[in-house]
């Protein structure tokens, strides 16, 4: 029997499962506020070498992300040997606990001033090992509970949670730093930015403790009854045809890694890269940092941050939701990839050019310059927005076949969290070179930026197959045909 998907209990498991997604916006975007506090806390008392100190904050800031790495790496056998759920409460505890830890990095046992680093890198570390399984284990939820017709819009769900984590975050970043001076902000206001992301990680530990298991997870543990059970209560097919289709692919409960050729990993793992080396999370990361290199001031820089990257991001993000199971994967990363390529170029140039106009044009030619450059931000955003922000998500969770999913899925965002911290690790080195700067005035990053959006076109234009309106299991099949011709 055909059911209607139950869509109230599908978008109600979808919102909570989002509050993953909702952590990975709010822990992106909250250090960016706290970048100079960090600088002028644990860094600046070192008095060490330009490169040195620029190493060591660009560190501090991007730690986080090696945990990133090992949080996506290890929630593959966390999802496979304890469920989906119950990894993403693990993340929502470890990341309370870290929020406070990292906000108050000498409260239980660490020592205070500069000292107090090698803690906080622990604290920071640790909330990154939560945001890596979170970012895995969102998505793959969401896509395990979805109907087929809507999977693309409710994954897109978890984009819209990460810009919307995004988004309050730099208002609450704003919010604090207005609370006093700048004075206020070295010294207390960044501790406060920190530790408010124990709020949005206690909603997901609640949440998390309500909500069902995944029919596919349950089938894997053979708990067949319990998974015919929740098909039924979500609809959108019939159960009984939909729990052999699973069955079917789960023969091996888990096969070896290569089970369906080198393709799938491959693509994979380069979508998750160049999601990160066209440069966003340099924009995401440095934001209210780029604005007063433009010439802003640092209140104008906080609140720029949150209306033309918060706001661009979530509305355009909409757009993903209602485009992508009508248009298609493909289509959004491509035209994404080359709006993304003509803003970071233009970008990059322009922050010459605002040198120039600077020296030669005057307090208007600069600001001319700069208001023009804000302009190929938010472009940027918008194009990163509708295409490899939310649909990267929806094919990392569609591409895997069941029978290796896990541990394929764990190997690319783990990828996406290396790359991820090799641009936020070096974007500080090139924007901070004195070389580079009298050469570029911090344009040199955004053109490197810009060729990686180029060859991500490329490479989803030859590599990527469209997976819109099919269902999991026949997603499987398309890599099963790549590699029949090798055997």
């Amino acid at each position: 029997m055909v059911e209607r998907p139950n869509y109230s209990l599908v978008v109600m498991l979808t919102i909570a499962a989002t509050l993953g997604g909702l952590l990975f916006g709010y822990d992106t975007a909250v250090i960016s506020g706290a970048t100079d506090a960090i600088t002028f806390n644990f860094v600046a008392p070192r008095h060490l070498a330009e490169a040195e100190a620029n190493t060591l904050s660009g560190f501090a800031i991007g730690c986080a992300l090696l945990g990133c790495v090992i949080g996506a790496a290890i929630a593959g056998p966390i999802s496979t040997r304890w469920g989906r759920k119950t990894g993403l409460l693990i993340a929502g505890v470890l990341f309370f606990v870290s929020s406070l830890g990292a906000g108050y990095p000498e409260f239980l046992f660490g020592p205070h001033g500069p000292d107090a680093l090698p803690f906080f890198i622990f604290y920071r570390l640790m909330g990154g090992t939560a945001i890596g399984m979170a970012s895995m284990l969102a998505p793959m939820y969401i896509a395990e509970i979805a109907p087929p017709s809507t999977r693309g819009l409710l994954v897109t769900f978890q984009q819209i949670a990460i810009v919307v984590g995004i988004n309050l975050v730099y208002f609450v970043n704003y919010f604090v730093q207005s609370m006093g001076n700048h004075d206020f902000l070295m010294n207390t206001g960044w501790r406060y930015m920190l530790a408010s992301a124990a709020i949005p990680a206690t909603l997901l530990i609640v949440f998390m403790l309500i909500v069902p298991e995944t029919p596919r997870y349950l089938v894997l543990k053979d708990r067949t009854a319990e998974a015919l059970a929740l098909l039924k209560r979500l609809g959108g097919g019939d159960p009984d045809v939909t729990l052999g289709e699973i069955k079917a692919t789960l023969v091996q409960h888990t096969r070896p890694l290569l089970s369906f050729g080198w393709l799938v990993l491959i693509v994979g793992i380069m979508l998750s890269v160049f999601q990160q080396v066209i440069g966003i999370n340099a924009v995401l990361y440095f934001a209210p940092h780029m604005f007063q290199n433009m010439g802003a001031s640092q209140n104008e820089a906080y609140l720029e941050s949150a209306w033309f990257v918060g706001v661009t991001m979530t509305l355009f993000t909409l757009v993903a939701t209602v485009t992508v199971d009508r248009v298609g994967r493909k289509p959004l990363l491509i035209w994404g990839a080359a709006i993304m390529a003509v803003a970071m170029i233009t970008l990059g140039t322009l922050f010459d050019i605002h040198a120039v106009s600077a020296t030669v044009g005057g307090a208007a030619g600069s600001a001319s310059a700069s208001y023009i450059a804000i302009g190929a931000v938010v472009v940027y955003i918008i194009g990163f927005s509708f295409s490899w922000g939310p649909v990267t998500w929806v094919m990392l969770s569609e591409i895997f076949p069941n029978s290796i999913k896990g541990q394929a899925m764990s190997i690319a965002v783990a990828a996406q969290w290396i790359a991820n911290f090799v641009v936020s690790q070096t974007f500080p080195m090139l924007d901070g070179s004195s070389a580079l700067n009298a050469a570029f005035n911090h344009g040199f990053a955004y053109w490197l930026y810009g060729a990686g959006a180029v060859l991500a076109a490329l490479f989803v234009m030859r590599f990527v197959p469209e997976t819109k309106q099919r269902s999991l299991e026949a997603i499987e099949s398309l890599w099963s045909v790549a590699r029949a011709p090798a055997e």
